[in-house]
């Protein structure tokens, strides 16, 4: 019989394997516990929605919604479903379906996988992991300078280094238009210059040329009209507005002219955090202000702003600070030997659990219940801080062997310690960071005959 074939992922969606999942937990636990801190609520909304919420969202002339896109016909009732490809869509269709604003503004914040067929490469995956925030119902520069020192917290937080903030203004659709008409007879004149893909965007989204990084248009867009030069006096005032925040709080930035969006809801302020540690793809948080995009979907007029960071980006970026030890899997290893002894591991592991404690319990493999000496060897893996040991002595004599798994004097600390009183002794060694034993119970300095 021939060997099943192996099947493997779909290309450009990846496993996050438990040797990774520490760090994915730091870095969701660390952006919690700050977008708590400034009052942001988790809102979570499907993976799949209606395709047509992305193309009006995101227009249906962007790569997006013209290549990226992973849409599909639901088979049982025809209806035209797409994976998010983003996280704002799907947040702001929530916020109008369940008339979130009725009662004020709201702080919101998500996190979850989006999808998009695009190619492969480092940092730039198929499914990738957003963490995003919308604050709904804002309309202040306030609001927008909150959002981007919230994520200078983060960076400190997770000890980031050489990440940068890039600011502009991209006005209002008025603005933009009458700089959209000026930027296009400028490029039709540099057409001999444009890319292929400049020119399929020259009258789609030739605000997105601006962007490029093909080297031989850099001197050409350098020259291009400025959209700053277009912005009229309120847009002027709030771009003014969050500057002055941002530089009372020390927070460093730089205009960049040719930062855009290709997506069409976008109005005013637009910032990326970047960074040159990650190649081509140094983007690790973009966002900006939207204040359009609720009324296009049917709500009321209703000002927003938001970012997304890219998850993995954010990974790559800790894995290089160099901090990659492996952390403990658990507190306590139970180690034991013979059916009695088994019957007890259970008991204890349950009673440490209660007390707070993470614990691993040996279990058989098909190669066996493994011996003392194999069982040790795992629990020094696990990196317990210490090992309860239960073979037939301490069954008979009712009390486990507690062994000290780290530090230098490990060898020499290991305490019999009476099954009732291995809670408490395990805690106090644990909260109390010593090795002292008063329990009648507990041989301090008896060394035992297991290793």
């Amino acid at each position: 019989m021939s060997k099943p074939e192996k099947i493997v992922a779909v290309k450009g969606m990846n496993d996050i394997l438990p040797q990774d999942a520490p760090m994915w937990e730091l870095f969701e636990n660390t952006a919690e516990t700050i977008l708590k801190s400034y009052g942001y609520q988790k809102i979570v909304t499907p993976i799949v929605e209606d395709t047509s919420l992305f193309a009006r969202a995101i227009g249906a002339v962007t790569d997006i919604v013209e290549k990226e896109m992973y849409s599909f016909e639901d088979s049982m009732n025809g209806d035209q479903l797409t994976l998010r490809p983003e996280g704002t869509a799907g947040a702001v269709r929530a916020v109008i379906e369940h008339n979130l604003v009725y009662d004020g503004p709201k702080r919101l914040w998500y996190k979850g996988p989006m999808f998009r067929h695009e190619r492969p490469q480092r940092g730039r995956y198929r499914q990738f992991f957003q963490m995003g925030a919308e604050a709904v119902g804002f309309s202040g520069p306030d609001i927008d300078a909150e959002l981007i020192m919230l994520c200078r917290r983060l960076w400190d937080d997770l000890g980031l280094q050489n990440v940068r903030l890039e600011l502009n203004s991209i006005g209002n659709a008025d603005e933009r238009l009458r700089h959209r008409a000026d930027l296009i007879a400028y490029l039709e004149k540099h057409e001999d210059i444009l890319d292929a893909e400049a020119k399929r965007r020259l009258h789609s989204n030739p605000l997105r040329i601006l962007d490029t990084k093909n080297p031989a248009m850099q001197e050409m867009v350098n020259g291009a009209p400025k959209l700053l030069d277009y912005l009229g006096e309120e847009s002027l005032a709030h771009l003014e507005g969050l500057k002055k925040i941002l530089d009372r709080n020390a927070v460093q930035y730089t205009i960049n002219p040719r930062l855009v969006r290709g997506l069409d809801y976008y109005n005013r302020t637009v910032f990326e955090w970047v960074t040159d540690e990650l190649g081509s793809q140094g983007t690790i948080c973009a966002g900006g202000r939207y204040d359009p995009l609720i009324e296009q979907f049917g709500g009321k007029p209703t000002p927003a702003v938001g970012f997304a960071m890219g998850i993995e980006r954010i990974i790559e970026l800790m894995k290089g600070l160099g901090d990659t030890q492996a952390p403990s899997q658990c507190d306590v290893y139970l180690v034991h030997q013979g059916e009695e002894a088994q019957q007890q591991a259970f008991i204890l592991g349950e009673r440490l659990r209660d007390a707070g404690l993470d614990v691993v319990l040996h279990c058989a493999t098909p190669a066996g219940a493994g011996s003392f000496k194999s069982q040790m060897k795992k629990a020094d893996g696990s990196g317990a801080a210490f090992a309860v040991i239960i073979g037939e002595d301490e069954v008979a004599s009712g009390q486990a062997v507690v062994k000290a798994m780290r530090g230098e004097a490990s060898e020499q600390q290991q305490s019999k310690v009476a099954f009732e009183a291995v809670v408490d002794h395990v805690v106090d060694q644990i909260v109390g960071g010593g090795h002292d034993c008063d329990d009648e119970n507990c041989n301090e300095h008896g060394h035992h005959h297991r290793p």
